[in-house]
């Protein structure tokens, strides 16, 4: 399945190469990376000579199918395009009824546009506007390097609907203030911290901009709540950081978010730093925004599936790798009428 479908998506179908000034991509001739039974913790790092050069892993284990991307290939939306392209070809390949009846063709509803639609959206530089204080970091006894738990917990969509409606408040929302009030209660306990809890949500920009591109198109944000006094209640916190994100989360800011970033891009001097100075830099940026969020949260939507495969799907999520400075993150994503959240946590 997947030596049938790479082809035809050209944004997996590269390889990282280095150049004086940048980092660029080029067509991968060789062939498609080995598809493996699992057999070690996931979202480790991946060997481009043993890998073929490519920066995406399949696996699987039991009816499990795993694929793990590279941030740099795409946004969580392309990665699952991608994945749910091969498993659809590998339930047509695996099931007679399904290849008598489906062509063996990309769905109408993916698409394979390679449109970089932070340049197209850019309109003009901005001041930087991106969180730098230092947050609250959850510590405690850790798994060894390079492994880390996962925890799924499971919620019916009907029922957390209804809630959320009762708090005014959306799923999203009702999430990040939840595991925020979290963190309060257990790791404060309920005291004032001169540190806030903040968490990096990312935000995809598509629905704003008009965008389909498969490629990376995605701004973040952070929620913030700094517990000035004792003993805030779940529907205050709740309040707080709703408010925060639906400020946040409009056009006219996401806008000027990501086109500081592109504006920085752009710049003739920067482009002009050799390579290995842009990594120390950038390695710098990284730790210090890794350093200004307590935790990441990302929300991927909820899964399309054509209705001739669903009976043969039963669940789907997604797991964030670690990062230093964050010792929990968490992975939204629903299906029919099942949302999963899941928690990728360096602590035991």
């Amino acid at each position: 399945a997947l030596d049938m479908v790479l082809p035809k998506f050209d944004i997996f179908n590269v390889r990282l190469k280095k150049g004086i000034f940048w980092y660029y991509f080029e067509t991968n001739l060789r062939e498609a990376p080995l598809v493996y039974e699992e057999e070690d913790y996931p979202c480790r790092f991946i060997e481009a000579y043993a890998n073929n050069n490519y920066m995406f892993r399949l696996s699987y284990y039991k009816q499990r199918i795993n694929l793990e991307v590279f941030h740099v290939l795409s946004d969580g939306l392309g990665a699952i395009t991608f994945l749910r392209e091969i498993v659809y070809q590998y339930l047509r390949l695996a099931h007679t009824e399904l290849s008598d009846n489906l062509e063996d063709r990309l769905s109408s509803e993916t698409s394979l546009n390679k449109e970089d639609s932070y340049i197209k959206n850019f309109k003009k530089a901005h001041p930087k506007n991106y969180k730098s204080e230092k947050a609250f970091i959850l510590k405690g006894h850790m798994f060894p390097k390079e492994k880390f738990g996962i925890i799924h917990g499971y919620i019916d969509i009907i029922d957390l609907k209804r809630v959320c409606k009762e708090k005014g408040v959306s799923i999203n929302q009702f999430l990040v203030g939840t595991l925020m009030w979290s963190i309060y209660k257990e790791y404060l306990n309920e005291a004032p911290s001169d540190i806030p809890i903040r968490a990096c949500v990312p935000v995809n920009l598509r629905p704003y901009f008009n965008s389909i591109t498969t490629k990376n198109f995605f701004a973040v944000v952070s929620a913030t709540f700094k517990p000035e006094e004792e003993h805030y209640s779940f529907d205050e916190v709740l309040g707080i950081i709703a408010t925060d994100l639906k400020e946040q989360i409009t056009k006219e800011n996401l806008e000027k978010m990501f086109s500081y970033n592109v504006a920085s891009e752009k710049s003739l001097l920067l482009r002009a730093v050799p390579l290995f100075v842009k990594n120390i830099a950038m390695k710098n940026v990284y730790r210090t925004s890794a350093r200004a969020n307590t935790t990441t949260i990302t929300n991927i939507g909820s899964m399309d599936i054509q209705e001739e495969y669903r009976q043969y799907i039963d669940k789907i999520y997604a797991v964030l790798s670690m990062s230093p400075g964050q010792n929990l993150k968490g992975s939204i994503c629903s299906y029919q009428n099942t949302l999963v959240f899941t928690f990728s946590s360096a602590l035991t």
